[in-house]
């Protein structure tokens, strides 16, 4: 069940997109028009055959020959969408903890959103790609409560959703409030063990028994409770348990809101959902920002960036 916006295109040739892709970049000036329209409208899987095509043909590197004729926003989208699928949140995560300062940003959208199955294939792909243990890593660049939450999901052991049993979702939701609003201080640890482990539809559950019990959606508490890294985890990992679109949209929105856009977080979002669910994401995104995700990109970007995240976007939902 996909909900993307990029599907498989047909009738596919690799070699004729890769012979496509040569002549717009050979010789003087780029027909940037061409690379963005077969970029954006192939799937994942066959940018990796046309990039073996033009291996084949030319004896080139595509993605080589992307980065020295593309330049800017527009060069690392289109070396984005060329990166295969499995590696993706590895190299993101790599790159995250590389060097000087940490992106806490990148480990908190990526550890938040994925699934336990899908953090198990990132933790293997790090191992295989990088030779270095994930996990360590992350230890070793973060610290306090932020990091034993960011441990306790690289575990990827959330439990699986099953049937809900309405006195431990009353425990939980009582066990919240007191770590948080009933105490002078807060017990951080409550809330990493239960937002970290509990099943989606438990904690669907739990969320509204703590309304109902406390009067505050758990958000706010969140909000009052805590500060800093580890506060942006907990509620993008709420977010997440309600809805991953919504979470999704949300981040798009903040992405371009205001002075300035975040570049990073707007392509790696638009690049990653767009075969998993960007259609929800843009559902999501009309209905709580009153416009739609088309119209955003549109005032927020420009020149060929511009296009191609609109291609990737696809339709307006005005």
């Amino acid at each position: 069940y996909m909900r993307g916006t990029v599907t498989a295109f047909s009738p596919f040739d690799a070699r004729a997109d890769a012979e496509a892709l040569r002549k717009a970049m050979k010789g003087m000036g780029t027909d940037e028009e061409t690379v963005l329209k077969i970029l954006t409208s192939r799937n994942n899987a066959q940018r990796q055959e046309i990039a073996a095509a033009f291996k084949t043909l030319f004896g080139r590197d595509l993605v080589d020959d992307l980065k020295s004729e593309l330049t800017g926003k527009f060069e690392t989208l289109m070396v984005s969408l060329m990166r295969p699928t499995y590696i993706f949140d590895a190299h993101a995560l790599k790159h995250a903890i590389k060097g000087a300062g940490t992106n806490e940003k990148v480990l908190t959208e990526i550890l938040a959103s994925r699934t336990p199955a899908e953090v198990r294939n990132i933790k293997q792909v790090y191992l295989q790609e990088y030779e270095a243990n994930l996990e360590d890593k992350i230890t070793g660049e973060t610290s306090g409560y932020f990091q034993r939450l960011l441990v306790v999901l690289l575990q990827a052991n959330r439990d699986p959703d099953g049937r809900v049993d309405e006195g431990l979702v009353e425990q939980d939701a009582q066990v919240l409030f007191r770590a948080g609003e009933l105490k002078w201080g807060t017990d951080e640890e409550k809330f990493i063990t239960i937002l970290g482990t509990r099943s989606v539809s438990h904690l669907r559950r739990v969320f509204d028994k703590y309304m109902t019990i406390s009067g505050f959606q758990i958000e706010e508490t969140v909000d009052r409770e805590t500060s800093g890294d580890l506060e942006k985890l907990l509620l993008a990992v709420v977010k997440c348990i309600r809805s991953v679109p919504a979470y999704f949209a949300e981040t798009l929105y903040y992405s371009m809101k205001g002075a300035g856009t975040d570049d990073d977080t707007l392509i790696r979002v638009m690049v990653s959902r767009s075969e998993i669910d960007l259609l929800d994401i843009r559902q999501e995104f009309r209905k709580n920002f009153a416009k739609s995700l088309h119209q955003m990109i549109q005032k927020d970007t420009s020149g060929d960036y511009r296009k191609a995240l609109l291609l990737l976007c696809g339709g307006d939902d005005e």
